[in-house]
């Protein structure tokens, strides 16, 4: 454990490895420690037997190369091609060491068994209503590629986040299902921005099926720009600027080939949303940590440590009444449900919107059998050949210009 040259067998050849500082043994806690013939504490597992003497026995060899590899887990470089169960044994012993909560380490760890283990080590990512964790966890939650379900429901994100590039990359590309960005005040600006990437490099959300756009100032102009999701199957817009009626089924078909429910759908109720993988306890960790709030130093009595200690009590309270605040908005946004779903076969297919008009005038049977014909031809072309699901793409204009530029 000094700092002396470290050497390192691979692939049969033995070379010397520079510039690397090992962490440094624990403090000792009493003098008999400093002697190196007396064995280390945390070699031994320490038990009582059935007299209640004090026994004693080793632990084994891997247990000790699992705890070294933990402490100095910021020199790893890859954990790909280790097998699963050692990957997991790993993350356990990180995980109770708190190697995940300390924010030099954390994001570097988390990445190495994100690019190893992918979705075991978290495969959906529930942040309803924590914009405070999100923000402050921000690089760790980058490090998750392999989402499938990601709940960001009322985290605040406006028109402009960070957090947009990491939803069109390409990490999440090829995995991201389920996404809901309801409640985060996101207009049509704010859309037109986070598909950008998309509609001009046809990369992002390939996989995306469901999406969430619930409690947003989003109007009927937005969902041009959600036709460059090619499997969306299902859309939740309830509490935005959009009122149901003939001409929003109809863009609503044309542009996404999607109709409305008339019962809500199950798939967009959050209340089943939850975090699954083997870092489920490191966001709860995160979660505890950020909510205690740390016990001020004993100083001299003052103004300005009581507006502190008051300001730091009105902040919490502030943000657990906005958190219930939005629970209550959900609450009423559900009596009016703009759930929009695919079908699957074609005879699901709804009625045209707009009524056919009826002619009072009498005919002769002949023309009616005919009139008849043609209108059964048009309704069988229509239901055999459904709107196409992409569009051309449009001409850029000089706002799309200027926002490819921005990044």
């Amino acid at each position: 454990m000094d700092n002396g040259p470290i050497y390192v067998r691979e692939k049969g050849n033995l070379r010397r490895v520079r510039d690397i500082v090992l962490a440094q043994p624990k403090p000792a806690s009493s003098c008999r420690r400093t002697d190196p013939f007396v064995l280390k504490k945390e070699h031994f597992i320490f038990t009582y037997n059935e007299e209640g003497n004090l026994r004693y026995t080793t632990k084994s060899l891997f247990d000790i190369s699992l705890l070294f590899v933990v402490d100095n887990i910021h020199h790893v470089d890859s954990l790909v091609g280790f097998p699963e169960q050692i990957g997991d044994r790993l993350f356990v012993a990180a995980e109770e060491n708190r190697v995940f909560l300390n924010p030099d380490v954390s994001a570097k760890a988390l990445r190495l068994f994100s690019d190893a283990y992918g979705p075991m080590v978290l495969g959906s990512l529930c942040m309803r209503n924590r914009f405070p964790l999100l923000h402050e966890r921000m690089d760790e939650i980058k490090t998750f590629h392999s989402l499938k379900s990601l709940d960001l429901f009322g985290c605040k994100l406006g028109d402009d986040h960070e957090l947009f590039q990491h939803l069109t990359s390409a990490s999440l590309a090829k995995s991201l299902i389920q996404l809901s960005i309801g409640g985060n005040g996101l207009s049509d600006v704010g859309l037109q921005r986070l598909t950008a990437p998309i509609r001009v490099m046809r990369k992002g959300l390939d996989c995306l099926q469901l999406l969430d756009l619930s409690r947003n100032p989003i109007s009927e102009r937005a969902l041009r720009y959600l036709t460059c999701l090619p499997k969306l199957v299902k859309l939740d817009m309830s509490g935005t600027n959009m009122k149901l009626g003939t001409g929003l089924k109809t863009s609503m078909w044309k542009l996404l080939g999607l109709i409305h429910s008339e019962k809500p759908l199950n798939t967009f109720d959050h209340s089943r949303c939850k975090t699954e993988g083997w870092a489920e306890q490191v966001v709860s960790q995160w979660e505890t940590s950020a909510s205690q709030v740390p016990k001020q130093k004993k100083i001299e009595e003052s103004r300005m440590s009581a507006l502190r200690f008051f300001g730091r009590q009105k902040f919490v309270r502030d943000v657990l009444n906005g958190a219930s605040l939005i629970d209550k908005s959900a609450e009423e946004a559900g009596r009016e449900r703009l759930h929009f779903y695919r079908p699957t076969t074609v005879n699901h297919i709804k009625e045209n919107p707009v009524p056919p008009t009826k002619t009072p005038q009498a005919k002769s049977p002949c023309c009616h059998s005919q009139k008849r014909r043609q209108e059964s031809e048009k309704c069988d072309a229509s239901h055999q050949s459904p709107p196409p699901k992409r569009l051309p793409p449009p001409a850029l204009t000089a706002e799309d210009m200027d926002l490819l530029n921005s990044y």
